[in-house]
C-alpha cells in the first residue's frame, strides 16, 4: 500500500499550499456552474454562506394536517394543480424539499 502523507504547514503569508499536479479535471464542474442562472453561481465560499444564510432566514415551517390541504384544477390548464393551505386563499408552490 502506497501513503503519502502532505505537510498540512500554513505558508507564511496565510494560505495553505496547493498542488495542482494532484487531483483530475473534470470538465462537467465548469459547465455546470456555467448552466446555473446568474443569481446562483457563486465566485467564493462566503458568497455562498451568505446566500444560504439568507435563504434559511427567509425560509418558514409549518405543520399541517394533510386532509386540510386542497389540490385544486382548472379548465384551461388541467395539467397545472394548485395547493390550498388552510387559512389562505393564495397556492402554495412547494419544493421538491417539501
Amino acid at each position: 500500500m502506497n501513503m503519502q502523507v502532505l505537510d498540512a504547514t500554513r505558508d507564511p503569508v496565510g494560505g495553505y499550499k496547493v498542488d495542482v499536479g494532484r487531483g483530475e479535471r473534470i470538465g462537467r464542474v465548469s459547465s455546470e456552474w456555467f448552466s446555473r442562472p446568474a443569481d446562483e453561481r457563486y465566485l467564493s465560499l462566503s458568497e455562498l454562506a451568505r446566500s444560504v444564510r439568507d435563504r434559511a432566514d427567509r425560509s418558514r415551517t409549518r405543520v399541517v394536517e394533510s386532509a386540510l390541504i386542497h389540490v385544486e384544477a382548472n379548465r384551461n390548464n388541467p395539467e397545472r394543480l394548485a395547493l390550498i393551505l388552510p387559512g389562505t386563499d393564495a397556492a402554495v408552490a412547494p419544493t421538491h424539499w417539501s
